[in-house]
């Protein structure tokens, strides 16, 4: 697994065999694509993710799913969306949690469609899902509740709105976790492309975060947090989890403490 989530334009040669998946939709995809590209339904990844009997426990219908998507171990997958890398994100998450190497193209789409890159391989002949092998781990409601001790340092990646509570969005409560720093997802972002990794790591160290931080990343759904994720890996943080359903599953749940300040 490549140390940084992210790859430049000028280094995907670098990575060897590559199979480029295309987080955007269809009409996107057909418009035009990288070469040899493979589309990656997202929406309906971020679906199954969610709902009983293909979550991620289900680890034979992710393997299906990679295995049918043409995912094996010989390429590395180099994932791109429209621009907003959240979706290329939520892929590069699922990918890596079951151990396919995958990165993320810094830019998406718009850094891809005009530049010059090595052809993608076809599909493969088989994956073996692999949970939790990649660099960035699960952190389920019930576990994180009880890491609220301090244990973990959780990382919301939402609007400055939605952690005050202002913006609820459809959620019966709004606010954010006890102790949560708080960064939008687009403030590491400089011109539709995630900033170097060290004025990452600078902007994570001003709010708050340390070395051998256990990081638990959230937002209202996946994406931005898989997005918040993969940055602090790339600022070298290497003790991160995502809590991918995330704020609307921790808010419809009375028991689970939220504030707002």
């Amino acid at each position: 697994m490549p140390s940084d989530p992210f790859v430049e334009i000028d280094a995907i040669t670098a990575l060897g065999p590559v199979r480029y998946l295309d987080a955007r939709d269809a009409a996107a995809f057909a418009a035009g694509h990288a070469p040899n590209a493979i589309r990656a339904p997202s929406n309906d990844w971020d679906t199954a993710a969610k709902i009983p009997g293909s979550g991620f426990e289900n680890t034979a219908y992710w393997e299906k799913t990679l295995t049918d998507l043409g995912i094996d171990d010989t390429a590395t997958a180099v994932v791109y969306d429209p621009g907003g890398m959240t979706n290329a994100a939520r892929v590069w998450f699922i990918l890596q949690y079951f151990g396919a190497r995958a990165v993320i193209v810094n830019g998406g789409w718009p850094a891809l469609a005009d530049a010059s890159v090595p052809q993608g391989v076809g599909p493969g002949s088989g994956f073996k899902a692999r949970p939790n092998a990649g660099a960035v781990g699960l952190v389920d409601r019930a576990t994180l509740k009880t890491q609220l001790n301090g244990e973990a340092h959780v990382f919301d990646t939402r609007t400055r709105a939605e952690y005050t509570g202002e913006d609820q969005r459809k959620n019966a409560r709004g606010g954010h976790l006890p102790g949560a720093r708080h960064l939008s997802h687009t403030d590491l972002l400089d011109n539709g492309r995630v900033k170097p990794a060290s004025e990452v790591r600078a902007m994570l160290d001003r709010v708050g975060f340390e070395p051998g931080d256990h990081i638990v990343t959230h937002c209202e759904g996946g994406g931005r947090a898989a997005f918040g994720a993969a940055a602090a890996v790339r600022a070298g943080f290497d003790d991160v989890r995502v809590y991918y359903l995330s704020f609307g599953d921790w808010a419809k749940d009375d028991t689970c403490p939220i504030v707002r300040d």
